[in-house]
């Protein structure tokens, strides 16, 4: 009891903040929806400063290249589903609070669902269809949620559907392209950018739940971190897009096995059989020299939409990236330009091959 007295004195201290603000947030329920660069500092501050529920979503295992700017994770748990990882963290740093993990991504068949049990959902993700489903489903269940994303040295964040105001469809009421814009495995990301950014999440979630301070509901602050500039920019509500009644049929997203992909198990028995295939690896060519399965070729994500064709266009093709999400774009993209190449992409990717068959065939 001494334990629990006393270790939140500091914070109690804050006018303004106080022993209300502190039994506020362990009244809460928060979900963290990605638990890498931006949603691992979320996890450890708001499991730090004693948030009451905290639920974890996320289906990537760690990998080594997390490991610069996702520090909850260690050398020895690459392979390991980070929800996992995560919530063993937070239990060694804070025995009191309730933990509740979901080893899976958010899918238009999943969301409602997982929400529904939280106040205030905090959007870590690093995609466009992810946003645009959590914001959906956040107007759906009436849930605020805080925004956070980065690109290069520059971060966004922002609280959206608070207290009636703004959604994200207000900043951006379309999606960009398919692959228009780089992920941070093409464009690379500096480790602390993300802590940065994140823990200005953790900060806003703290105001929503608290009522501390002023929330950036209505304003996306904009940071530059190269020279520490930032500006906010008022979003212009519209309220047409709080009257949303039902999710999307797709985002994008997929969450199982579909039609255009293909498992680690029937690849393997491809190249056991030795059938005759091509086998294209569309990460960047730094992640392809680290290790990559040996019958494929390296073509990057941000080359294919320009560069000519370089490959047999009468094989079936089969492409794979780290854990599927650029293969499916790269099939997106290729499906338009060749509409009758029979093509597939690898389900969950060279993780999901590790996981499913160890180092069979991985060259590195």
């Amino acid at each position: 009891m001494v334990e629990k007295d006393t270790r939140y004195i500091r914070q109690e201290q804050i006018r303004g903040f106080g022993r209300e603000g502190q039994q506020r947030l362990a009244k809460a329920s928060v979900l963290v929806v990605g638990a890498g660069g931006l949603g691992v500092p979320v996890i450890q501050y708001l499991t730090a400063m004693g948030i009451g529920s905290l639920g974890i979503a996320d289906g990537d295992r760690v990998e080594i290249t997390n490991l610069h700017r996702q520090v909850i994770y260690q050398p020895n748990q690459v392979g390991q589903l980070k929800v996992e990882v995560c919530k063993q963290w937070v239990k060694a740093q804070n025995p009191s609070i309730i933990v509740r993990t979901f080893a899976e991504f958010l899918t238009v068949s999943n969301a409602l669902s997982v929400i529904e049990s939280y106040d205030l959902i905090i959007d870590a993700t690093d995609n466009f269809e992810a946003r645009y489903l959590i914001n959906d489903a956040c107007v759906i269940a009436g849930k605020p949620f805080v925004y956070g994303a980065l690109q290069g040295f520059e971060g966004h964040v922002s609280v959206f559907n608070f207290q009636s105001g703004p959604t994200y469809r207000c900043l951006y009421p379309t999606p960009p392209n398919a692959g228009q814009l780089p992920d941070c495995n093409q464009a690379g990301v500096l480790g602390i950018v993300p802590g940065i950014i994140g823990s200005f999440q953790a900060l806003e979630a703290v105001k929503v739940i608290t009522g501390f301070g002023q929330s950036l509901s209505g304003s996306l602050l904009v940071i530059d971190l190269q020279d520490h500039s930032n500006y906010k920019l008022k979003i212009k509500e519209n309220p047409a897009n709080r009257q949303l009644k039902e999710l999307q049929d797709s985002y994008g997203l997929q969450s199982c096995q579909l039609e255009g992909e293909i498992s680690p198990d029937l690849l393997a028995s491809w190249i056991l059989s030795e059938k005759e295939f091509v086998l294209i690896d569309v990460r960047e060519v730094h992640e392809f020299q680290h290790e990559h399965l040996e019958k494929a070729a390296n073509w990057p994500l941000s080359k294919i939409d320009s560069s000519s064709m370089p490959y047999d266009l009468e094989k079936p093709w089969v492409l794979m990236c780290q854990v599927g999400s650029r293969s499916k774009k790269a099939l997106d993209i290729l499906k338009r330009r060749f509409p009758n190449l029979e093509i597939r992409h690898l389900h969950g990717g060279l993780a999901e091959w590790r996981h499913e068959m160890g180092d069979l065939y991985v060259a590195e």
